[in-house]
């Protein structure tokens, strides 16, 4: 095994968890599961499969992953950032394991991933592109502070881009992928509102990542709130080629792209007349 730590955030993810941890069990040392309070069967098979089980009060992700690191005793040299409905292949563990030797006294400190990423049973390989830094070395990485779209960030070195691919099983069900958007648009309207009144975030090492973020708050928030939803699903869907996955292709892309952005839209509409809101219910 290697001197790597993996930590998985998990609540009722009884469905999801043994994939996650049997895909990685052959290649970490130690495997930190932070539950924040399953009612399932979570708790029990995550021990089953070896893991360590930690309990903290979920606020938002990258607080509770921030929790994870510094409460999990980790001594490994490395840490994975992995959600219960990810896996790694073989081949993955394996390009990992040779990289962390290779890198292992230099300045690189982390590894970036992009995803192969699964809707209703249907990998989607059109449209926009899932990546994350999701390996980096004990002490050099943390998730920064926001709410919604936080991204590792390395405090000095700097991260490589790896070939394989991971897993990415973002679904349960209709409902369940809908009510977590919702709850997602709640925190990108707060992190948007945050930027609006002078927040700036700092570096994730990524310049791919990087250009991205510049390019959704130096172009996509420019544009009219609502419009800007029908031109973001236009461009995933049409010009990305997110048409060409199907039924699933358009179920997803009408979901994410444009009623997502389209409710977030709207909570920033309702945050920006609050005081109105509140003055119209004195009446």
């Amino acid at each position: 095994m290697a001197d790597i730590t993996a930590v998985v955030l998990t609540k009722n993810e009884e469905k999801n968890i043994e994939r996650c941890l049997n895909s990685i069990r052959g290649l970490c040392k130690r495997m930190v599961v932070v539950d924040c309070g399953s009612t399932d069967d979570t708790v029990a098979l995550a021990e089953a499969c070896g893991a360590e089980v930690l309990y903290h009060e979920f606020e938002y992700y990258a607080r509770q992953f921030n929790w994870g690191l510094d409460n999990g005793n980790i001594d490994t040299k490395w840490v994975i950032r992995i959600d219960a409905d990810e896996q790694f292949p073989p081949e993955l563990c394996a390009e990992i394991e040779a990289n962390m030797a290779l890198h292992d006294g230099d300045g690189v400190n982390g590894f970036t991933l992009e995803a192969t990423y699964f809707f209703l049973g249907r990998a989607l390989t059109h449209g926009s592109k899932k990546r994350k830094l999701m390996v980096f070395k004990n002490g050099i990485g943390r998730i920064e502070d926001r709410r919604r779209d936080a991204h590792t960030i390395l405090s000095e070195g700097e991260s490589v881009a790896l070939k394989n691919r991971f897993l990415h099983y973002d679904f349960k069900d209709l409902d369940n992928f809908i009510g977590r958007y919702n709850w997602y648009a709640t925190r990108e309207a707060m992190d948007y509102m945050d930027w609006k009144n002078g927040r700036r975030d700092a570096s994730v090492n990524d310049a791919q990542i990087e250009g991205k973020r510049k390019k959704k708050y130096g172009i996509y928030y420019k544009f009219p709130k609502f419009l800007r939803a029908f031109l973001w699903f236009n461009v995933n869907y049409f010009l990305r080629g997110g048409f060409l996955d199907g039924k699933e292709g358009f179920i997803y892309h009408v979901l994410s792209s444009f009623w997502y952005r389209f409710v977030v839209d709207a909570k920033i509409y309702e945050y920006e007349h609050g005081k109105e809101f509140e003055q119209l219910k004195a009446y």
